[in-house]
């Protein structure tokens, strides 16, 4: 069977890590294999959303700590193996649903950062592990966790290590809904399959703006809205939107697709 699960359902890829012997460790070819189906997504014009999750037990138990990669001089194992999955991941235009049906530790819970929805059964908890094997936050975990948690609790998650279960997490802002396990599934399709059959270029520009706000003053924020503003009225699904209002029906984006460029 393949380390990496994918199909496609109502507009919706879904990737399914599929090495359930080790709770789904990030080895070197799974990362590699989760970046090119994340680029092959962005590609194809009948891919509207993404849904991520893991067979088994685990969501992701981090990186595969018993691998060695080999590098190339001056380059680290993240550099060559891992930044180009969290970057194109963190650049992705389509909407990232994260189904989390047990541990996400390390980088397993980086990759539930960079969704923007995150959802998670009961049993599933959150770990930032490196203070525990004397290493530091990776793959992006230590810039995403304070904007979903918090500084402060950020900090107390990386230094102390402790496993943050499901309904605190969700009580914290770090997850978006709680379903039972059996559900889940279903659920987080549910969610990706609703983001799919929406304005797909909107929603891109709409993520933008949102990570926008994290470092732009509020004048420049202003600036940044109207720019994308002009651009999705001057599109297809806005024309779109104004059409079904008219008509007083549900506006169908379905046949406008992502825009190669979404400025």
């Amino acid at each position: 069977m393949p380390d990496l699960l994918i199909d496609h359902v109502d507009g919706v890829a879904v990737l399914t890590l599929n090495r359930p012997e080790a709770m789904n460790a990030l080895s070197g070819s799974l990362a590699r294999d989760l970046d090119a189906a994340v680029t092959d997504c962005i590609r194809d014009d009948a891919t509207r959303a993404i849904l991520l999750t893991g067979t088994g037990r685990g969501f992701c138990a981090g990186a595969d700590l018993s691998e060695k990669l080999p590098t190339d001089p001056g380059q680290s194992v993240l550099e060559i193996w891992y930044h180009p999955l969290v970057r194109n991941l963190r650049a992705c235009p389509l909407p990232i649903v994260a189904a989390v049906n047990g541990v996400a530790a390390g980088a397993g819970m980086s990759l539930a950062l960079l969704a923007d929805i995150v959802t998670c059964a009961p049993n599933a908890y959150f770990l930032q592990a490196f203070a525990k094997v004397g290493l530091v936050p990776d793959c992006g975990s230590s810039w995403l966790l304070a904007r979903r948690v918090g500084e402060a609790r950020a900090r107390e998650l990386t230094l102390l290590a402790d496993r943050l279960p499901a309904e605190q997490a969700l009580d914290w802002g770090l997850v978006n809904r709680v379903y039972p396990a059996e559900t889940l599934l279903d659920e987080s399709l549910t969610l990706a399959k609703r983001l799919a059959r929406g304005p797909v270029n909107a929603l891109a520009r709409i993520r933008q703006l949102h990570d926008s706000a994290a470092t732009l003053d509020f004048e420049s924020q202003l600036r940044e809205e109207d720019r994308l503003q002009s651009a999705c009225s001057a599109g297809p699904e806005a024309q779109e939107g104004r059409a079904a209002f008219r008509d007083k029906r549900a506006p169908d984006f379905s046949a406008v697709p992502l825009a190669t460029q979404t400025p």
